[in-house]
């Protein structure tokens, strides 16, 4: 049975692999814990073979593009970011950093998809301990500077006046360190607990916690459910339901202009890092046992591997929204690619053989404010 591509988020370990449940082995049963489960009521083995016959096919290739996408999307982003646009403003340093924290995330793609192809880990305990690190720092920081890029819009359209004192690159700076260091400090479980170990003739990557319940595992599951999804969707209602409300007051086309571009991500975040999220809930829910049915066990299998690898989708996108939504990101592309930009379609409206200048605040007052604050995002 193929488990190498299981999700890295249920966080099993030895006993119970990082897509399965812990139950009893059957007694005197030759199967692994990796592909049978024991119900007493049932007396026999419940099997996730099946659900995994698919996706041990399909998610090498799918991953494999996931990777090539991601890869060249977000170097992209970090290049013009650093070579044109020079990362002055603090939506710039926001930006740079939730590409930084894609790479991340991608960056454990290739590891994941040999260890599938193999049906083992070659690549020790320390490269273990980094893919497994980087995919959590990764997730976490990317939930975080989204979520930090809403309270910039926030501050800029709501709370203009303020936001010309505190909207500078130097405490963006700040505040992405700060964040760094809580992705981290939440993804330190992991750089303690995954490890290379051997298991039936084969050498696999798992954590192995202390003891012997389930109190790490469930707790992992909440954790990014609370770190990585609930607080970032409690803030991002706070934050856009206060810039609707200032938009409706104040019908400015170009703060509709602004908005596109984080709309836009805020809600590709909402469709691609909900599922993953439930489904680990109700995996925390079958490691408290009480989802204890073989057939639902089978099911919450496969979502969390579909949930996962939608959850690798989101951080290709970004890319792609800067790209036909950002308009300032438009031209900065365009000016990289100099004279090629004519075989760019999103470069037909501008010119492509100058610099544009950036848009720079010009006074305290409030419309000029947002008119700044529209330069600095698009």
């Amino acid at each position: 049975v193929d488990d190498s591509l299981g999700s890295l988020m249920s966080g099993g370990d030895l006993e119970d692999s990082l897509v399965s449940y812990t139950m009893s082995p059957a007694p005197n049963s030759s199967s692994t814990y990796y592909e049978d489960h024991y119900y007493p009521e049932m007396a026999s083995t419940c099997t996730t073979e099946h659900s995994k016959s698919f996706t041990s096919m399909a998610f090498p290739v799918l991953y494999t593009v996931l990777f090539v996408t991601g890869l060249v999307g977000n170097a992209l982003v970090v290049w013009i970011l650093m070579a044109f646009k020079k990362v002055r403003a603090m939506t710039d340093v926001y930006l740079l950093n939730l590409a930084i924290s894609d790479l991340l995330f991608v960056f454990s793609l290739p590891f994941l998809v040999q260890y599938s192809l193999a049906s083992q880990w070659s690549f020790g305990n320390v490269m273990c301990k980094i893919v497994s690190s980087a995919y959590f720092i990764g997730f976490y920081s990317s939930s975080f500077f989204i979520t930090i890029m809403s309270i910039d819009r926030y501050l800029a359209i709501v709370r203009s006046v303020y936001a010309l004192r505190v909207r500078t690159s130097a405490h963006g700076v700040i505040a992405s360190l700060a964040l760094w260091a809580v992705a981290i400090l939440a993804s330190a479980p992991d750089l303690i607990f995954f490890r290379e170990m051997e298991d039936s003739n084969r050498t696999v990557c798992l954590p192995r916690y202390p003891g012997s319940s389930n109190g790490w595992k469930i707790f992992s599951n909440f954790e990014v459910n609370v770190l990585g999804w609930l607080i970032p969707v409690g803030i991002l209602i706070f934050c856009y339901h206060n810039i609707l409300k200032n938009l409706q007051r104040c019908h400015t086309r170009n703060k509709y202009k602004a908005m596109k571009l984080v709309f836009v991500v805020v809600i590709v975040f909402f469709l691609f890092w909900t599922p993953i999220n439930v489904v680990l809930f109700l995996d925390s829910m079958r490691n408290m046992h009480i989802i204890d049915d073989c057939q639902a066990s089978q099911r919450l299998d496969l979502a969390l591997e579909l949930a996962e690898a939608l959850s690798f989708v989101h951080c290709c996108l970004n890319p792609i929204i800067y790209a036909f939504v950002g308009e300032k990101f438009k031209k900065y592309l365009c000016e990289a690619f100099g004279k090629y930009a004519r075989f760019l379609l999103i470069c037909n409206d501008y010119s492509v053989f100058h610099r544009h200048k950036l848009d720079r605040h010009s006074s305290v007052h409030m419309a000029s404010s947002q008119s700044s604050f529209v330069g600095s995002v698009l």
